[in-house]
């Protein structure tokens, strides 16, 4: 993956590159390189000096939040081939978040200075990214809407559905263990763990250690936009 052809190939499955030639892209990225990380490395830490951008090739990655009381929130979930940490390789700033290898990860990195001599050698890179930038504040503003508005048991809900694609598949929880789940809606495990059993208590999902079925998606949608006629379950 580190030869240049197959990484050209790669990052033009990328929109703010898919324009350029692939002499243009050769350039780009000779001013990366290659970084390989373990499970639960970290890639970047949240509050230090710009690590750069990255561009995901391979496995997947968490962004995370780390409240005072050390409580840990997933900003977003980083699956190939998608960039993060671009903010800061922009105003030059620290690091927005803490970035986390989940599985063995392969990812292009490219320094602040030498992506600032990108942009104004290809502008269309920052026509490109002020796109991504524009989509990933659409999804920041709807999750300030799911924790200023919704129950803790409706954006468990909402994840189980986007999860399971609307119950037309079951969600594999080796894959997405309840801690990784509960920090993606900003609650603590415990929490997680008692909605799951009031869902399934009243026939939602089936749960088992290996997978959740969603057995009544439609309740569960219900209870994720927060209906007049969806109530808060009682708690087992």
């Amino acid at each position: 993956m580190a030869d240049s052809p197959d990484l050209i190939a790669l990052l033009q499955r990328v929109a703010h590159f898919k324009q350029l030639a692939e002499a243009d892209l050769r350039a780009i990225v000779a001013a990366g390189r290659v970084r390989r990380f373990v499970p639960e490395e970290v890639i970047c830490g949240e509050g230090e000096p710009c690590a750069g951008m990255f561009v995901l090739l391979r496995g997947r990655v968490h962004l995370r939040k780390v409240g005072p009381g050390g409580q840990e929130s997933i900003l977003a979930v980083i699956e190939p081939i998608i960039m993060f940490n671009e903010v800061p390789v922009l105003d030059g700033g620290p690091n927005l978040a803490t970035a986390v290898a989940v599985t063995e990860s392969v990812a292009w990195q490219i320094g602040c200075e030498n992506f600032q001599a990108l942009l104004g050698r290809y502008p269309q890179i920052g026509l490109g990214l002020l796109k991504v930038l524009a989509r990933r504040n659409r999804i920041l503003v709807s999750q300030y809407e799911d924790l200023s508005f919704r129950s803790v048991q409706a954006r468990a809900a909402k994840l189980l559905l986007d999860l399971s694609e609307a119950g037309q598949r079951p969600i594999d929880r080796r894959r997405h263990p309840n801690q990784q789940m509960a920090a993606r809606i900003a609650t603590v495990p415990e929490a997680f763990s008692r909605v799951l059993s009031t869902f399934k208590r009243h026939g939602f999902i089936a749960a088992s250690r290996a997978e959740i079925t969603l057995h009544d998606p439609n309740a569960l949608a219900s209870l994720a936009a927060q209906s007049p006629r969806a109530q808060l379950l009682p708690q087992v």
